[in-house]
């Protein structure tokens, strides 16, 4: 992969970027708490080829919504539970969306 190559994947939130001390200090917490929420399977960071842990963009607001769960005083397997079930609660949103227009496409297609 090339410079050039990187540059156009910066914009991809689901891009490895992020090493676990950058994420960390952007989160404005510690890197124990990253592996903690791996541990509870929140997150699965990619691994560089040297095996360190990278996040993305999209793993970085995850934790970040766990992480203000914590602060609140969730226990840290309850944030993560509790994420989890709004990303999921989020995608099936989506899916319910997409087919209700489906539907109301197919129904001014037939009633042509």
């Amino acid at each position: 992969m090339t410079a050039g190559d990187s540059f156009g994947r910066l914009d991809d939130d689901d891009y490895p970027a992020y090493t676990m001390g950058r994420a960390a200090e952007m989160l404005g917490t510690t890197q124990g708490f990253l592996r903690a929420i791996g541990e509870a399977r929140l997150i699965t960071p990619l691994r560089s080829e040297g095996g360190h842990r990278r996040y993305s963009r999209y793993q970085l607001r995850i934790a970040a919504r766990a992480r203000e769960l914590v602060d609140q005083g969730t226990p840290i397997e309850a944030a993560c539970r509790i994420v989890i079930l709004e990303d999921q609660l989020e995608e099936a949103q989506r899916i319910n969306t997409e087919y209700r227009r489906a539907a109301a496409s197919a129904d001014t297609t037939t009633a042509t």
